[in-house]
């Protein structure tokens, strides 16, 4: 689809400077930008190539001074960022825009459509689902039986959803996620053995949350493994199950949190955080990359690193020790030899 600039300015509430008429089909890095692309420019440290830039329309802040003559069609609006933004969010729409159920989808008699959703070629929805209004599903996705999913939802490529497991509304769940697959729960047996333990709760993921992908959540032994609104998940995520996650709590990827653990609101984990079965962990937490959790947090807006993890200011204070180790031994060494003297 094309867009003139008269049509971007009137979308942003801007002012064109240049060919309102002139046209863009693409959007682009304002150093990489070609005719017939649109950028912007928000960060003063990029101003050099506003004059360099071959797109056809950039985005300016209302204050922008042009020092030099530049090619380029310009709008000028209040916060060329959060346009910029804007202009994304729509072209993501009109990408994801799609409705209608393909004919190669297998749908059980008794699953319930709501209005205008997208069913994609390949999918898989069992018996008894709900698929709220809006909401698009992807070639390949499989929803198991009495499954329910909210309006204006979107399941990418492969998503998995196992039997009884709920997902909310305007959620967003990647390729390859899988939702409601056994927790690991097995119980020692006397000969060495394990016997498995059934795995009869369900996922229940509430409104705004978005999936990355890959990214597993394993259902409830016993109630809900509970996702609460707005949390986001990154890639290959491991949620185990009876985990609950506060409201809009942020992970990175390649986390994995253990069986029945409780995470807080407004809770921030980087990558490869590791955290063990049966704790708690206080609202607004921040816990730093590659930090092992052993042990409940109970300090809210508190911050941790290391593994084990402890609290980022003792950390910081022992690392400064550890650096100087070798030093510290050799003082030591020194010392011992003097009290022998």
């Amino acid at each position: 689809m094309k867009f003139t600039a008269e049509q971007i300015a009137s979308a942003l509430n801007g002012v064109v400077e240049g060919n309102e008429n002139v046209e863009v089909s693409t959007l682009s890095k304002i150093e990489e930008g070609k005719h017939g692309s649109l950028s912007f420019l928000a960060n003063p440290i990029y101003s050099k190539y506003i004059y360099k830039t071959e797109a056809s329309i950039v985005i300016v802040n209302e204050d922008f001074i042009v020092e030099h003559p530049v090619e380029a069609t310009l709008i000028r609006v209040k916060d060329a960022y959060s346009a910029f933004t804007i202009l994304l969010e729509m072209v993501q729409q009109a990408k994801n825009n799609k409705t209608g159920i393909s004919d190669k989808a297998a749908i059980a008699p008794t699953a319930k459509l709501g209005q205008n959703v997208y069913i994609g070629d390949f999918v898989v929805i069992g018996d008894n689902s709900v698929i709220g209004d809006n909401t698009k599903i992807y070639a390949n996705c499989c929803l198991g039986d009495n499954c329910r999913i909210g309006t204006d939802s979107t399941l990418f490529y492969g998503v998995k959803v196992y039997d009884e497991c709920i997902i909310g509304n305007y959620c967003t769940l990647h390729a390859g996620v899988t939702i409601g697959a056994d927790g690991f729960g097995f119980a020692p047996q006397s000969d060495g053995d394990y016997k498995k333990i059934p795995q009869i709760g369900n996922v229940l993921i509430e409104d705004n949350v978005e999936i990355g992908t890959n990214t597993t959540i394993d259902r409830a032994t016993l109630g809900s493994t509970i996702i609460r609104k707005g949390v986001k998940l990154d890639n290959l995520i491991q949620i185990a199950h009876n985990v609950e996650i506060g409201e809009n709590t942020v992970i990175a990827a390649q986390t994995g949190i253990a069986g029945s653990t409780k995470i807080g609101k407004n809770c921030m984990f980087g990558g490869q955080v590791g955290i063990i079965g049966h704790l708690t962990i206080a609202d607004g937490v921040k816990i730093s990359a590659q930090s092992g959790i052993g042990k409940s947090i109970k300090k809210p807006d508190s911050v941790w690193e290391g593994s084990p993890a402890f609290n980022l200011s003792d950390f910081k204070r022992s690392y400064v020790n550890f650096k100087n180790l070798d030093s510290i031994a050799k003082r030591l060494h020194r010392l011992e030899q003097q009290a022998k003297e």
